[in-house]
């Protein structure tokens, strides 16, 4: 297994780390779990830059690497529909997305033809990560308060609590449009393949 590979392996191992460092109450616990995903994103960069400059690019990694994306993003989405930190449905949105581009693809490698991702599509992967990093940030700063290490405030009329949990269900709303938004480009522009499927 070459390097590439290696990092894309590492970003699935960590995803359990990553799930119980958010719900395990301990001291700085979304620090850990911040800190874990930015590891993760990192390997996620790595792996395809080392691929694609020392010439590793296999068959396997062009299956793994997405899937290990979405496992990741996925993961999060959901540990942070249960902490009431994003919406049910637009986790579900999110999901439907990555099945369906899933499928299209399934429908390409059937007919012998490989889909890059375009630039919604990398828009989309931005802003889930903005998104879940601002979330982790926020979640963080809202726990060193209840640790007694950073004063209590409010912002306006509202607690500290209730403004970052409000930020971050604005930025899940965010990344939920580009995933609609990319999802309905990547639909349009491979409509084909579903039509001409046999």
């Amino acid at each position: 297994m070459n390097l590439p590979n290696k990092l894309t392996v590492l970003r699935m191992i960590l995803v359990p780390f990553f799930v119980a460092a958010l719900f395990v109450p301990f001291p700085h616990h979304y620090l850990v779990a911040g800190i874990i995903f930015a590891a993760a994103s990192i390997t996620d960069h790595l792996d395809g830059r080392i691929a694609r400059r020392d010439n590793l690019i296999t068959n396997f990694g062009k299956f793994l690497d997405p899937l290990a994306d979405k496992i990741l993003v996925i993961s999060a989405m959901v540990c942070f529909v249960k902490l009431g930190f994003a919406e049910l449905w637009a986790v579900l949105i999110i999901i439907a997305r990555e099945f369906m581009v899933t499928s299209i693809r399934l429908v390409a490698v059937d007919e012998g033809k490989v889909i890059a991702a375009n630039s919604w599509g990398k828009f989309k992967t931005i802003s889930q990560i903005v998104a879940i990093g601002v979330i982790l940030a926020l979640q963080y700063v809202q726990e060193l308060v209840e640790l007694s290490l950073l004063p209590v405030f409010s912002v306006g009329v509202v607690s500290s609590g209730f403004f970052f949990t409000l930020i971050g269900h604005i930025f899940v709303l965010i990344c939920t449009f580009f995933t609609v938004l990319s999802g309905g480009v990547y639909l349009k522009q491979n409509w084909y393949l579903i039509k001409n499927a046999k």
